[in-house]
């Protein structure tokens, strides 16, 4: 066991730790947070694909539930937009030119008041002025929406007053209500509580946020190539291990090949006149670089 000895230098054990650190890294945090992203993603396209085809049910039959598997579900309400509520999102983009979200509430018959997103409005201007937004139409209204789980807010970025609209950075119902002093009721979702959003053609709609692409994107492939890396890894820090050992296998069998150095004699020497008489020396011969010396040069003058 002696030859594994040098396994036990700071180098080594340093690179052997960095070595495993990384291995446990791929298998337990970076190969599942993308596999779990492709999850994610696949199950919401699907909802997306099933949304497109099932009939739309009444909302107020998904509130109080689960909220399992019901963002982008179809649905149809019945009620009133509530005057004075309009809200901008700001930072949107339609047909990549920037445009503004609008909000309103709108309260079902039941007394209830949900979210709504209305859809998006282009900026004049480049987005230098707001646009021109008319007023959801009064009266009852029977509407068409796909059910979508609140953004979130951004922290450092409340809601302000422009042009005399209130804005807002995100579509979220918990924002709303406080900005509103009105108590919005979030449609439950896997999960932030969710809001309606128009479909095309609804009273009072604009131009309807697109569908996300359906596609799974590269999460599947990331996940798969960390994997790969968690196993290459300790397979490279093995033919490291496997090289040093062969390297050093073949300096002690060139070692052994090499003459050893006659003894010196330590007779009387010759006389003066013998020294005198005696023809030139030859030039004195190389000195072997023993095995030892090389390893010992390799680890800065100590090996084990």
């Amino acid at each position: 066991m002696r030859r594994f000895t040098f396994l036990l230098r700071p180098g080594w054990v340093i690179l052997a730790l960095v070595v495993a650190a990384f291995a446990y890294l791929c298998f337990s945090v970076l190969a599942p947070w993308q596999l779990g992203k492709n999850t994610t993603t696949s199950a919401r396209n699907q909802r997306i694909e099933n949304s497109v085809t099932a009939a739309p049910v009444d909302v107020a039959t998904m509130l109080g539930g689960s909220g399992k598997n019901t963002e982008w579900r179809r649905v149809t309400a019945d009620g009133t937009y509530v005057p004075g509520t309009t809200v901008l999102v700001r930072l949107r983009h339609l047909n990549d030119q920037p445009a503004y979200g609008v909000l309103n509430a709108f309260r079902l018959a039941d007394g209830q008041t949900l979210l709504v997103d209305r859809g998006l409005v282009s900026s004049p201007d480049g987005g230098t002025r707001l646009p021109q937004i008319a007023e959801p139409p009064a009266g009852t209204q029977h509407i068409e929406a796909r059910v979508r789980a609140s953004e979130g807010v951004i922290a450092n970025k409340p809601p302000m007053t422009e042009s005399g609209y209130r804005q807002v950075y995100t579509d979220d119902t918990e924002q709303m209500s406080t900005l509103l002093g009105i108590p919005l009721t979030p449609i439950p979702t896997d999960g932030r509580g969710g809001y309606l959003q128009l479909a095309e053609n609804q009273p009072g709609a604009f131009t309807p946020t697109p569908l996300p692409q359906l596609d799974s994107g590269p999460y599947l492939s990331y996940g798969l190539q960390w994997l790969a890396f968690g196993i290459m890894a300790p397979l490279g820090l093995g033919y490291f291990v496997f090289a040093e050992i062969r390297a050093r296998r073949r300096e002690r069998a060139e070692t052994a090949e090499q003459p050893q150095p006659q003894p010196v004699s330590t007779g009387p020497g010759p006389s003066p006149s013998t020294l005198a008489e005696a023809p030139e020396s030859e030039p004195a011969a190389p000195k072997v670089v023993t095995n030892e010396a090389r390893l010992a040069d390799r680890y800065g003058g100590t090996r084990r």
